[in-house]
């Protein structure tokens, strides 16, 4: 079944430092299997491939691992030269403090600390660095790939305790307890994730074979967005995206929560109390799934609705519109 697909506000974002150097991104995005009039709508999403496309796209054209996001370029090759100094380390907390001095060599680079403050352990991008909004997207992305780094280290998942970041909520501010799986505040001091400081003397357990395989996917692979199954709503949206690869019929909530060992009442609360219902994350599958259909392009539109169970095209057209401010016909232009 479709990944979760990405805002068009991440879309924006990451375009944003191409811009700022004079770079026309409409063949990018074009190339990329974006139509750019979707970027004039808050509700348009991507799929997570033409996203990664995308990257790569605007990588090859700033020649910088930072996307011109940052306060100066990073050269190609910074971040697995960082990521083999790294490797030679007993335990995680000395890779991380080998990697973050790493990046503290370089001239207006990120300022990145690794603290422990009792049982918890702080990894932070200190400075200005997320004063302008290109900057906030490259300060998430910082955080994002050096967690699951680290996780990816140690052939463990490390959960996050929470997350904090030194600005006001952005308008898809809903998007990140999902994006970091973990609890996440706004108008903090700085930008930070926090875990559990134990995790700082587990072993490295990858060897640079492995780190050659990863590389040839990063910093994609590391970027993507992962489903944790922490939260309710996580459960429930994994369990309709698996119901939709049987049959275009969703279970209903009651058959969901019997399928989660829970009271229909119990899990409308919980959900309730995540800030979601179980028509919203019906509507998700239902919409992820869509745009992966009409991305790919192969498939009429008339049997992707049939395949979400939609009775008719009308019908689809009408929620599909609901849910992104688009066309289906619109996701397909410029293919």
């Amino acid at each position: 079944m479709a990944k979760p697909t990405i805002t068009v506000h991440h879309v924006r974002a990451v375009l944003r430092g191409a811009e700022r150097h004079g770079i026309d991104t409409v063949p990018l995005l074009q190339a990329s299997g974006i139509p750019p009039l979707l970027l004039g709508d808050d509700r348009a999403r991507v799929t997570p491939a033409q996203f990664a496309q995308l990257f790569r796209a605007l990588y090859r054209a700033t020649g910088d691992e930072f996307l011109g996001l940052g306060g100066a370029p990073s050269r190609p090759g910074t971040f697995a030269m960082m990521c083999y100094a790294v490797l030679g380390c007993r335990d995680l907390g000395g890779a991380m403090r080998r990697g973050t001095a790493f990046y503290g060599l370089f001239a207006h680079g990120p300022d990145l600390t690794l603290d422990t403050a009792g049982p918890e352990a702080v990894f932070a991008v200190r400075g200005d660095l997320a004063g302008r909004d290109e900057d906030r997207f490259l300060t998430e992305c910082l955080v994002i790939i050096w967690h699951r780094l680290c996780s990816w280290l140690v052939g463990r998942r490390i959960p996050l305790t929470r997350a904090a970041f030194g600005y006001p909520p952005p308008p898809h501010k809903d998007e990140y307890e999902s994006l970091f799986g973990c609890p996440v505040r706004f108008g903090d001091t700085r930008t930070e994730a926090v875990f559990d400081a134990r995790w700082l003397t587990a072993p490295l357990v990858r060897d640079e074979a492995a780190l050659g395989q990863m590389l040839r996917r990063s910093p994609f692979e590391l970027l993507s967005r992962r489903a944790y199954g922490t939260t309710v709503g996580e459960q429930v949206g994994r369990a309709l995206s698996a119901a939709l690869r049987a049959s275009p019929r969703l279970p209903t909530l009651d058959e969901t929560a019997a399928r989660l060992a829970m009271s229909p009442a119990t899990l409308r609360r919980r959900l309730a109390q995540e800030g979601t219902s179980f028509q919203q994350l019906k509507d998700a599958v239902r919409r992820d799934a869509a745009i992966a259909g009409l991305a790919e392009g192969r498939e009429p539109i008339a049997e992707i609705a049939a395949r979400l169970g939609f009775s008719e095209d009308t019908s689809f057209h009408r929620a599909f519109r609901r849910w992104t401010g688009a066309t289906p016909g619109s996701y397909r232009l410029g293919r």
